[in-house]
């Protein structure tokens, strides 16, 4: 939202329903009240409040919500917070538009999944992924997603290029797979 905005804001009024996924705690949501408004050039604004975590959302002229929805899903079992914090922030970058870091976030990613599975610290990028490939943390036909991942994270580093929301979409899944397979599969089996 451009800060030359002005908005007049209504009180909290009766509105169709409008459905949206809730940004904060990711619930489809049909609130029946919104907060409204019209910029003095008459772009209509709303604000909705959701039902289930009762946590603002902006609708601005254009549509776009604010916050937005995360990309990826949520991963059970993920038992280094470090990992956990890592993921969530990916998530919360592309949910923000900011693709490059999200996408920058998960190949930092790799490095702490090794980690947390006892590599050492300190270590070049490349032996991060060659010890995640050793120990067998890379599931069988996963090689080609580990590699798209420090590769699309190597071009967001070292080229200049922004990445766009399908890439960092498709690495926030590459990442969300490797997770599952690291850390929430083996969870259940315990």
């Amino acid at each position: 939202m451009s800060s030359n905005f002005t908005y007049q804001w209504h009180g909290l009024g009766d509105i169709s329903r409008q459905s949206y996924t809730c940004g904060y705690c990711g619930k489809d949501v049909a609130p029946n009240h919104a907060y409204y408004t019209e910029h003095a050039r008459g772009a209509p604004a709303s604000i909705y409040i959701c039902p289930h975590c009762q946590c603002p959302t902006f609708f601005g002229a254009d549509k776009k919500q604010t916050p937005g929805v995360r990309t990826g899903r949520e991963v059970g079992g993920i038992t280094d917070e470090g990992v956990r914090l890592l993921y969530d922030e990916a998530r919360d970058c592309a949910a923000a538009g900011c693709h490059t870091a999200a996408v920058l976030v998960c190949r930092k990613l790799l490095m702490h999944i090794a980690t947390a599975h006892g590599a050492g610290e300190g270590l070049k990028f490349i032996e991060y992924v060659d010890y995640l490939r050793a120990k067998g943390f890379i599931p069988p036909n996963g090689d080609k997603w580990v590699d798209k991942i420090r590769t699309s994270g190597n071009e967001a580093t070292h080229e200049i290029r922004i990445m766009a929301p399908a890439e960092s979409q498709m690495i926030i899944g590459f990442v969300e797979m490797l997770l599952r397979f690291v850390f929430e599969f083996p969870s259940l089996v315990k």
